[in-house]
């Protein structure tokens, strides 16, 4: 049973003034999970990153001359631009989430 205490001054002398700016050291779950999806989503970025690199390199060593295979150039093109395809659709899949939950009543 969860009891409710009105008085919030008691409450304000229990924190640890100790703990830096009444942070605990221990990160909640949820603290946590965000920040390994916060990782996942910057390791996805570097990796669509990569990918638009690599099509530039093979697209300018395709123009230079220094690799003459048109198809690994174009499956490399072809790559990064559905990774960007599928970057953009989260993204917007994420906004659109957002602008439902901001006009939700209260």
């Amino acid at each position: 049973m969860i009891t409710f205490n009105p008085n919030i001054s008691s409450a304000t002398n229990q924190i640890n003034p100790a703990a830096g700016a009444g942070l605990d050291q221990k990160a909640p779950a949820a603290a946590k999970d965000f920040g390994k999806t916060v990782n996942a989503v910057s390791d996805y970025l570097s990796q669509i990153d990569g990918q638009q690199k690599v099509s530039d390199v093979s697209i300018m060593d395709l123009m230079s001359g220094k690799n003459n295979d048109i198809n690994s150039v174009v499956a490399s093109v072809a790559k990064a631009d559905m990774s960007f395809k599928m970057l953009v659709g989260v993204r917007n899949k994420l906004i659109e989430a957002y602008k439902q939950t901001m006009n939700m009543p209260i």
